[in-house]
C-alpha cells in the first residue's frame, strides 16, 4: 500500500500471505534444552502451505475462463502471450515461433495442471502427490524461461515443496532411508495405491481428451485441439464444486489435525506429552482460524458459493482484511496486446526538432536489442510504463510525475531509467522539451533465420504531449492529479 501502484501486484500480496505462514511454520524453540527439528504439530502448519498453492493455482486457471477472453476460450493466447508479456526474455522469441498447433495444446495443458491437477494436492496416493509436484515446478520454470516474473515463479516453487515429504527429499541428497525388498503377492494397500493412482492418470488423460477434443491429425502431423465446453457448462460446474472443494481442505486438514494428535500421544515421557499436546491445540486453532478466512477470497471465483458461507467467516475475514494475511489469485486473467503489443516511448529535446529517444534498461525499446533476463529483480518502472500503455497516459497519473522529475533532471529517477550514465542521452543535462509516442511492437518471425532485429514496431499516435519545465499543460496536469 505504500507503494502505491508500483508495490500492488498478486506476487507482492502473495509474498505476504507466504511470509505470514513462514511464521507458523518456523519453529517455535521455547523450551531450548528440548529443542528438536521436528514437532509432532509441524504437519498442521504446513498443510496451510499446501493449500495456499491450491488455491493460487486453481484460482489462476479458473479466471482465465471466467473472464470469457476470447483468446483462452480459443486457446490461441500463447499465440500473443509471449511478445505482449511484460518483460520478455530471449526465449520468448523462440517460443513465439512454434507452430500454432502447439501454443494450442500448451494451453491445453496449462489448464489440466492449473484446475485439475491441483486437486491431487490432497491425494492419499504419496506418488500423485510427488507427480503434482513435478508438474508445477515444470509449469514454472517453463514461465522462467520465457518471461521475467522476478520472484514470482521461484516463491511458487518454494510453496510447492509442501506436497513433498522428508523420504522424496532424503532421496534428492542421497540419505533416503527407506529401502523396500519386492514383496509377492503384494499388500491390499499397494494395491488399492495403485489402482487410484492409475484412475486418476486415466481420468485426467479422458478429461483431457473430452473436454478439449484433442485429435492427432495425421495428414498434416499436427495435433487438434478445441474447447468443447460452453462458458454456461463450466459456470454450472464450477458452482458446483466449489464448496464440495472446501469440504475437501476441511477434510484433508481434519485428518492432519487428527493424525498430529495422535503423535503428541505417542511422545515419551508424561510432561513431555503435555507440552507437545499443548503446542497441538495452540497451533491446530491458528490453523484452522486461517483456514476459515482463506475461504473468503477463495470463493470469490464463484460469489454464489461465497454467500453460501457460514457469516461469522466473513466477520472473521473482515476483521483481518486489512492486513492481507490472506487473499485472492488469478493471474493472466486477460489477454492484452491481441493485434501487437502497445508501447510507451520517450523521446527528449533541447530544440523541439530533434528528438532523442530515451532507452529504459529493460523493457522494449531498440529493436535491435534482446529482451533481458533480469529475475528475480522486477523492474517496477519497466513494468509501469507496460501497464500505462495499455490506456491514456491519464490513467496513470504517476506518469505525469515521472516527465516533470526527468525535465528537473532528478537522478534518483534517472536511475530507475538508466544506471548508466553514459546509456542516458541527456547525463550531461537535463532535457528541455519531453514527450512520448505509442508504438506497436511485434516480435520478428524465424524467417531471417536469427533474431537480429528481435522486434519490429509501428508508430500509432501521440501519448504524451510535448511539455517543459513551467508549461501550463504540464503545470494543469500535475495539479489535476494533486501531484503539486
Amino acid at each position: 500500500q505504500v507503494g502505491q501502484v508500483f508495490l500492488y501486484f498478486q506476487w507482492d500480496s502473495l509474498l505476504l500471505e507466504a511470509g505470514f505462514l513462514a511464521v507458523l511454520v518456523a519453529p517455535l524453540r521455547l523450551l531450548k534444552w528440548r529443542s528438536t527439528t521436528w514437532r509432532a504439530h509441524d504437519s498442521v502448519t504446513f498443510w496451510l502451505v499446501r493449500w495456499l498453492l491450491f488455491r493460487l493455482m486453481f484460482a489462476s486457471g479458473v479466471v482465465k475462463l471466467t473472464s470469457r477472453c476470447p483468446t483462452w476460450w480459443g486457446l490461441t493466447a500463447l499465440t500473443y502471450h509471449y511478445e505482449t508479456q511484460c518483460i520478455p526474455t530471449p526465449g520468448a522469441w523462440f517460443a513465439h515461433q512454434l507452430p500454432v498447433w502447439f501454443q494450442k495444446f500448451s494451453v491445453v495443458a496449462t489448464y489440466v495442471i492449473e484446475i485439475a491437477i491441483p486437486l491431487l494436492f490432497f491425494a492419499p496416493v504419496r506418488r500423485l502427490r510427488l507427480f503434482a509436484f513435478y508438474s508445477q515446478v515444470l509449469l514454472q520454470l517453463l514461465i522462467i524461461l520465457t518471461g521475467n516474473y522476478n520472484f514470482f515463479n521461484m516463491l511458487t516453487i518454494v510453496l510447492a515443496f509442501s506436497l513433498l515429504d522428508e523420504e522424496h527429499v532424503g532421496y534428492w541428497l542421497g540419505r533416503s532411508k527407506r529401502r523396500h525388498a519386492s514383496t509377492w503377492p503384494p499388500s491390499l494397500r499397494s494395491l488399492l495405491s495403485a489402482l487410484m493412482e492409475l484412475s486418476a492418470y486415466a481420468l485426467l488423460l479422458y478429461w483431457s481428451i473430452q473436454y478439449f477434443s484433442l485429435e492427432i491429425n495425421w495428414e498434416k502431423r499436427l495435433l487438434d485441439s478445441k474447447v468443447a465446453f460452453t462458458y454456461h457448462e463450466f459456470t454450472t460446474w464450477l458452482q458446483a464444486v466449489t464448496l464440495p472443494l472446501v469440504g475437501l481442505g476441511f477434510l484433508s486438514l481434519s485428518w492432519e489435525i487428527l493424525f498430529a494428535m495422535y503423535r503428541c500421544f505417542c511422545v515419551r515421557g508424561c510432561f513431555w506429552k503435555l507440552w507437545a499436546t499443548l503446542q497441538w491445540g495452540v497451533f491446530a486453532t491458528a490453523t484452522l482460524g486461517m483456514f476459515a478466512v482463506s475461504l473468503v477470497p477463495f470463493t470469490y471465483i464463484d460469489y454464489e458459493s461465497n454467500g453460501k458461507l457460514w457469516p461469522g467467516i466473513h466477520q472473521m475475514f473482515s476483521a483481518v482484511e486489512r492486513f492481507q494475511v490472506v487473499n485472492s489469485y488469478g493471474l493472466f486473467r486477460r489477454m492484452t496486446g491481441v493485434g501487437g503489443r502497445p508501447e510507451v516511448v520517450l523521446e527528449g529535446s533541447y530544440d523541439q526538432q530533434t528528438w532523442t529517444e530515451i532507452e529504459f534498461m529493460y523493457k522494449p525499446g531498440n529493436v535491435s536489442r534482446a529482451p533481458p533476463v533480469v529475475a528475480p529483480h522486477q523492474p517496477r518502472l519497466d513494468w509501469q510504463m507496460w501497464f500505462a500503455a495499455l490506456g491514456p497516459h491519464t490513467s496513470s497519473p504517476w506518469f505525469t510525475s515521472f516527465v516533470y522529475r526527468l525535465l528537473q533532471g532528478k537522478e534518483d529517477v534517472i536511475r530507475l531509467v538508466q544506471a548508466d550514465e553514459s546509456q542516458y542521452p541527456f547525463s550531461a543535462r537535463p532535457p528541455v522539451y519531453l514527450r512520448a509516442q505509442l508504438y506497436k511492437y511485434w516480435f520478428t518471425g524465424s524467417a531471417q533465420g536469427s533474431p537480429a532485429p528481435w522486434w519490429r514496431r509501428q508508430l500509432l499516435h501521440q501519448f504524451f504531449p510535448s511539455v517543459s519545465l513551467g508549461d501550463p499543460a504540464l503545470e494543469s496536469l500535475l495539479g489535476q492529479h494533486g501531484l503539486k
